[in-house]
């Protein structure tokens, strides 16, 4: 079959979801949330262009699930049914035509930048390494009792997507956010029933599953995004990983996406720490961590994707022939070019390549973090109904992302308990 035949086939998920082809849209931050947190008209205009242009399985950017903690400015945040009529929206035009939209939902723990909120928290007070602690400050080790409140705010935030008329949850357990980082042994220094060990610092987002799937019940899909590593020394490992999937797989996880990398180790953005390289086979085949799940394709039976990497269709057909993989993720690409799946599922090549966005500002490019920014900045334009700047400069986005910070940190919002509905 040609590259566009086998990318265009339909997949059923165990629990029986019809998945009409086989690219996937992966989370990318888009910050279009109002002040109060809510979803916007523009992030339903731009999930209405992604289901118009042909994605298989969307996935929403990372949504919080604490005001009190957020990732950066313009991040949705789903605490009660408040914003639940904007959700709705959000979720009707994301599904147009049929096309499933599931929301990631996300906690930060430590990884938020300094002065966005009042406190940032994670399982142990571990600073960042030094050259970005102007960026990110110190957090707060978390108490027993807030762990389990982050628990249930993942349930009930879980609950409330589904009743917005969403077709999933992912849990955002990859790039270093607070669930990579209970995982992480040089995150997780805890020495209670939540750190110490494999089998503890994977009990969090076991808990996390549990209880989301409790909330939302057996046909509702629940998947993961999760670190094949963390390419950070003392970090969370390939051979930790690999037991983790196979934890999620047996509590019954729907999909696994495999990803790589934290802030301080960008290795989603194919930036890895210097001790480890990327592979010219690696870069031959596109998929950044395409030979961790083969392995874990001999280990589970559960749906795997692979995001990271991917510039072509044939590189894309031939992840899913290799059967390592039973979707392929695209995100940055579809951040220049919304309608890319119909393009690829009709044999055209993309428009536009992707390529590392530099400012030339060392510890800033090192970090990876204006790769995210410059992206979202992308999505902005898509989301006000204007068309992509693929020469959009760096240095511009970087002074924009700045003075947003600054502005940020000048209205944190005031602490708030979980509400019933």
């Amino acid at each position: 079959m040609q590259p566009e035949q086998i990318l265009a086939q339909s997949f059923t998920l165990p629990n029986g979801t019809v998945i009409r082809n086989r690219l996937f849209k992966s989370a990318m931050s888009e910050a279009l949330g109002n002040r109060q947190g809510q979803a916007t008209p523009e992030l339903a205009q731009l999930y209405r262009a992604w289901a118009d242009g042909g994605i298989g399985l969307c996935i929403t950017g990372n949504v919080m699930i604490d005001r009190r903690a957020l990732g950066e400015p313009g991040n949705v945040v789903i605490e009660d049914e408040q914003g639940l009529a904007e959700l709705t929206a959000w979720a009707t035009a994301a599904t147009q035509g049929g096309t499933p939209c599931w929301v990631q939902l996300n906690h930060p723990g430590k990884q938020a930048p300094k002065g966005l909120n009042k406190v940032n928290v994670a399982p142990s007070a571990v600073p960042f390494r030094a050259d970005m602690q102007a960026f990110f400050p110190t957090p707060r080790a978390l108490t027993g009792e807030e762990i389990n409140e982050i628990v249930q705010r993942f349930a009930r935030a879980a609950a409330i997507v589904k009743k917005a008329g969403f077709s999933g949850v992912q849990i955002h357990g990859a790039h270093g956010y607070l669930v990579s980082q209970f995982l992480s042994p040089h995150h997780n220094q805890r020495t209670d029933d939540w750190g110490g060990t494999p089998e503890k610092r994977r009990r969090f987002v076991l808990a996390v599953y549990q209880a989301m799937r409790d909330a939302v019940g057996p046909a509702f899909p629940i998947g993961i995004k999760l670190n094949s590593a963390d390419f950070q020394r003392g970090g969370f490992t390939e051979d930790e990983s690999m037991y983790t999937i196979r934890a999620l797989s047996d509590a019954g996880i729907d999909l696994i996406e495999v990803s790589g990398g934290t802030y301080e180790a960008p290795a989603m953005t194919g930036v890895k720490a210097a001790s480890a390289p990327m592979k010219d086979s690696t870069r031959l085949r596109e998929a950044y961590f395409l030979d961790f799940a083969a392995k874990a394709r001999q280990a589970v039976k559960t749906p795997l994707v692979v995001t990271g990497g991917f510039r072509s269709a044939a590189g894309m057909a031939q992840a899913i022939e290799s059967g390592a993989v039973d979707m392929v993720g695209l995100a940055r690409a579809l951040a220049l070019e919304p309608d890319l799946p119909k393009r690829l599922l009709a044999g055209q090549a993309p428009r536009y390549q992707v390529k590392p966005i530099r400012t030339g500002v060392g510890p800033v490019d090192r970090m990876g973090l204006l790769e995210i920014t410059w992206y979202t900045t992308q999505l902005k334009r898509i989301g006000q109904g204007l068309s992509t700047r693929p020469n959009l400069p760096a240095l511009w986005v970087l002074a924009r992302f700045v003075w947003a910070q600054l502005r940020a940190g000048k209205s944190r919002r005031k602490p708030t308990r979980l509400r019933a509905s």
